[in-house]
């Protein structure tokens, strides 16, 4: 069964403290949960104020069904972030 990992390197310059950078990474990990039914979990930088590595993973029985659902996270993903999304990548395991 195929597992779908998205990872979203996030750059928050607005954050001044991790309490600032919680509330921008909260809202968006409450959408895409609400939105999308996904699994989404702080991977990596947890004590630095403005970046962020983002990990939302799903899974399915249709390998395309995951491509298709991971690649609809990443799009609400840049919508709802816009220039504070610096990278994506989608792997299915």
């Amino acid at each position: 069964m195929p597992v779908g990992v998205l990872t979203l390197e996030i750059f928050i310059p607005d954050a001044h403290s991790l309490k600032e950078k919680r509330q921008v990474l909260r809202s968006l990990k409450d959408r895409l949960r609400g939105q999308f039914n996904v699994a989404v979990a702080e991977l990596d930088h947890q004590d630095l104020w403005q970046r962020s590595l983002v990990g939302v993973v799903t899974i399915s029985n249709d390998h395309r069904h995951l491509e298709e659902s991971l690649q609809n996270v990443a799009e609400e993903s840049a919508r709802v972030l816009g220039k504070d999304l610096v990278g994506q990548q989608i792997e299915v395991l």
